[in-house]
């Protein structure tokens, strides 16, 4: 598990790249406001107090955080289970 804070303003991801981490990524964002868009499409739109579970190998970018104040965002980068996806119960 790999815990993260991160401050923003004004940012976003450039249009040609994107993320696509081995890991499966958990953010909520504890101030500000941000956009989140899946390269399948999906938008998230993350106001203080959202939060998002993105799976490993999901290409997303950051495509807005607020201008005008910092947002900090919490991420909690974490492995995928050795059994995931088995059917297992």
């Amino acid at each position: 598990l790999r815990i993260e804070r991160i401050v923003s303003r004004g940012h976003s991801t450039p249009a040609s790249q994107w993320y696509d981490q081995p890991q499966h990524e958990w953010v909520m964002v504890i101030q500000g406001a941000a956009r989140l868009l899946c390269d399948d499409g999906t938008s998230h739109q993350l106001q203080t107090g959202d939060f998002v579970d993105i799976p490993a190998h999901t290409r997303h970018r950051v495509e807005w955080t607020d201008p005008s104040v910092d947002t900090i965002w919490l991420a909690l980068h974490y492995p995928a289970a050795s059994n995931e996806g088995a059917g297992g119960g």
